[in-house]
């Protein structure tokens, strides 16, 4: 991959969380560039974010209103309705690629049944070598089994 489009896919990264910050509510730009470093251990400049909050803007998915900081004014960005449906479709599809992504790393718990990514509880019952979600899962297990006995 060359670097370019590796720079492109990492900005559409950042555009993307940019919207997850939005969708927590109403911000400004430089509060956005703080978050996401804060979060992410990663910077961002604002040449990528007001220029993207601008076209946010321009499509309807986002609105500003000003607020006087000092003798500053402050642009408070938030999403509008439609934006705000167009982040969690854009959720949705994300979030569905992340499980496809992530499915083949998963066990499932032997008791409960929940997905677990990491860790987990690995005991050794009736000879068989199983794993749950945790060891209150692993104990109910074994009482459920006695009790069947």
């Amino acid at each position: 991959m060359r670097d370019e489009d590796i720079n492109e896919v990492v900005c559409d990264f950042s555009r993307f969380y940019i919207l997850t910050i939005l969708y927590e509510g109403p911000t400004h730009g430089y509060k956005i560039i703080n978050k996401f470093r804060k979060r992410l251990q990663k910077n961002i400049t604002p040449s990528l974010v007001y220029p993207f909050l601008q076209h946010l803007e321009q499509n309807g998915l986002a609105k500003h209103t000003t607020k006087a900081v000092g003798k500053k004014e402050r642009k408070i960005f938030e999403l509008t309705e439609d934006g705000k449906r167009y982040c969690e479709q854009l959720f949705k599809r994300f979030a569905s690629i992340v499980s496809t992504a992530i499915e083949p790393s998963l066990i499932v718990c032997a008791h409960c049944g929940s997905k677990v990514f990491e860790g987990g509880h690995r005991e050794q019952v009736g000879g068989k070598d199983l794993m749950f979600c945790c060891k209150y899962c692993a104990a109910f297990y074994k009482q459920e089994l006695e009790n069947r006995n």
